[in-house]
């Protein structure tokens, strides 16, 4: 058991946080330089995604659209990557603020979701803009993707910066996602890309999350 010192209002000789190490397995980063796509095919670039871990999560740093108006989008692939286009059921809301105070929404929106859709899945809202100083980020978990058995839930959080309203002034959107693959085949890749143009720079991290 750990010691705790207050009168100093240090702590030490602790021997436990209660957090597990390593629980959280860097697999793979991929960085964007103008590129169409970045896809993430396990057994391809050491890449991962079988039941090596029932969870895998990406982290989005800075990503940053070539176009302007463009929305962040992904989909699985059951066959290495060959093709993107697994049926889709999805769920979409966000939350904005603009930078002037002049607005504040909390909105379902149904532009955002599929039903059992095989196009790409929105995951970000309303382009950050070809702006040198906009950009996105956020994090994708995806559970049990190598299942034979049941359907591949994913859920998001992210934030972005959206275009200017007529007044000048720039929202922040906080968007969440949530939805799940329709298909009991092992989902073995992931690919991301923009709606429009290219994403410009930033990375996308790939983790594995292991059983407690």
């Amino acid at each position: 058991m750990g010691l705790v010192k207050y009168n100093n209002n240090s702590i030490s000789a602790v021997t436990s946080t209660g957090l597990a190490e390593g629980s959280l397995v860097p697999i793979k980063t991929l960085t964007a330089s103008s590129s169409a796509t970045l896809s993430f095919v396990h057994g391809t670039d050491g890449v991962v995604l079988d039941s090596t871990y029932p969870i895998y999560k990406f982290e989005f740093i800075n990503l940053h659209g070539s176009a302007n108006s463009y929305q962040v989008l992904f989909q699985g692939s059951i066959n290495s990557g060959s093709s993107y286009g697994v049926a889709i059921t999805s769920t979409y809301f966000y939350a904005n603020h603009y930078e002037n105070d002049s607005s504040t929404s909390l909105t379902y929106n149904a532009g955002g979701d599929l039903a059992n859709g095989t196009g790409f899945q929105r995951l970000i809202l309303g382009g950050s803009g070809d702006n040198a100083s906009k950009s996105s980020a956020g994090e994708l978990s995806i559970y049990s993707p190598s299942s034979t058995t049941f359907v591949k839930h994913f859920m998001s959080t992210n934030v972005s910066r959206s275009d200017q309203d007529s007044s000048g002034s720039t929202p922040q959107n906080n968007n969440f996602l949530g939805g799940y693959f329709n298909t009991t085949s092992a989902i073995n890749a992931i690919q991301f890309k923009m709606s429009t143009g290219n994403i410009d720079s930033g990375k996308i991290k790939l983790y594995g999350i292991k059983d407690s």
